[in-house]
């Protein structure tokens, strides 16, 4: 019962922060049952086991390390979900010899057949490629095959547009399952070397769903890149698949071509800043006005125009709750890889406390029909306050933009123009990489 109701809270509060891209699930990965091991990179602290607890379609057993269990509140969330403790050097006092109990029972889960969850890169970090992969998965997967339990692992790959940033993008992909049993050490192998060589598999198949970088300096590049050769062919821009496959071409190209590399990387940092300073974007060059669409724009921001109230009153009764994560960040000062945490727990906490203080204080002063109808009204009046400020800011924008072009016509035809060079030269490079990449 605390399990369920414990992850639709989390859900709703992810969903609410993020923009999660439900992934595409290739045989149903997220839904198979048996012994199943879950395994993920690990970006961005405790929002990373939160995504994989409200996708996985059945229930999960995480392992966390052990100093948040001696967290107030986060500690019993934690021995409520029946999570297990690792023990690590790093962590100061805890006895890393208890980590043989905890693999026992890792073990344990998988050979009753339970799922769990683990991050094999053993912390999490804000570097824009995949660690090093600890052995750890893969010595609990494989004792458990040992034991005969048909152990499945599932790769997930957790990419962020900004993960600290409400409301930004949330992509997770899934990768086809490793079957445990194909790694059990052959005639003649030591145990450790097919923990090895299971871990290397481990990290082939997270490399293939995570977007892996040199530098974070090359994400923007990467993200112009992308998007020109998307508009060349008509299609939408910022694909997550398309984004890989850029990066690992990236790679290549600056392994085996570095001068051809740094001239392309140059061109397009230019062509970013000159669109950067005019606040405009790839897309909006081929952006066409006509008088119908200007007039249907216009129109339909008045009509929402006629909602303005609502909006002021949902900004009167949020806006507490709106900066107190904010506030949350600034006292408690977490590391980059922790702030959304922070932040998605203070809302968490907050959220079910202001809507009940809301519906007390409307009943006080109303009575009963007023409290119900505060009890009923306050969360579709906060998604729809949100909602509202989201699309006009992004019509502002837009507005913004048509203006910007509209009187600097000769301005968006050289950058057009030079656009379509740039796109020329990444349409060549994606037909020559394109074969090792795909």
């Amino acid at each position: 019962m605390f399990y369920r109701a414990f992850r639709a809270v989390t859900s709703l509060a992810l969903r609410l922060f993020f923009r999660v891209e439900t992934p595409v699930d290739p045989q149903r990965a997220l839904q198979l049952g048996g012994p199943v091991m879950f395994v993920g990179n690990h970006p961005n602290g405790l929002i990373d086991p939160g995504v994989l607890f409200i996708l996985a379609q059945r229930p999960v057993t995480f392992l966390a390390k052990e100093p948040l269990f001696r967290m107030p509140l986060l500690g019993q969330i934690l021995r409520g979900l029946d999570a297990l403790p690792v023990f690590r050097k790093q962590d100061g006092p805890g006895d890393t010899t208890k980590n043989e109990g905890t693999l026992t029972a890792a073990v344990a889960a998988l050979t009753a057949g339970r799922a769990i969850t683990i991050f094999p890169e053993g912390k999490s970090h804000s570097e824009p490629q995949l660690a090093e992969l600890k052995t750890g998965a893969a010595r609990i997967a494989l004792e458990a095959a040992r034991k005969g339990a048909p152990v499945k692992l599932v790769p997930v790959g957790i990419t962020y547009e900004a993960k600290n940033l409400f409301r930004s993008r949330l992509h997770v992909e899934v990768g086809a399952p490793l079957d445990a049993t194909a790694f059990v050490e052959r005639e003649g192998e030591l145990p450790h070397d097919a923990a090895r060589r299971f871990t290397d598999a481990i990290a082939e198949a997270l490399r293939a769903v995570t977007l892996n970088l040199d530098a974070w300096e090359d994400l923007p590049i990467l993200e112009t890149a992308e998007a020109l050769y998307a508009l060349g062919r008509g299609e939408a821009a910022a694909d997550a698949e398309r984004r890989k496959a850029f990066g690992r071409g990236m790679a290549l190209l600056r392994q085996e071509q570095p001068v051809r590399f740094e001239q392309l990387k140059g061109e397009l940092a230019a062509f970013r800043q000159r669109l950067a300073l005019l606040s405009i974007s790839a897309d909006d060059l081929t952006s066409e006005y006509r008088p119908t669409t200007v007039a249907w724009f216009v129109l339909r921001n008045v009509l929402w125009l006629t909602s303005l109230p609502l909006v002021l009153l949902g900004l009167g009764l949020f806006v507490i709750p709106y900066y107190l994560p904010l506030l949350a960040v600034r006292v408690a000062k977490p590391d980059v890889d922790t702030e959304s945490t922070v932040k998605v727990l203070t809302l968490l906490l907050l959220a079910p406390l202001w809507w009940a203080l809301l519906t007390v204080l409307a009943w006080w002063v109303g009575g009963l029909g007023f409290g119900l109808g505060a009890l009923l009204g306050v969360p579709p009046l906060a998604l729809f306050t949100r909602y509202f400020l989201e699309r006009r800011w992004a019509a502002l924008r837009d507005a913004r933009t048509f203006f910007v072009l509209l009187s600097r016509k000769r301005l968006k035809a050289g950058l057009r123009t030079e656009g379509a060079v740039l796109a020329q030269q990444v349409e060549g490079l994606v037909a020559e990489f394109k074969p090792r990449v795909a």
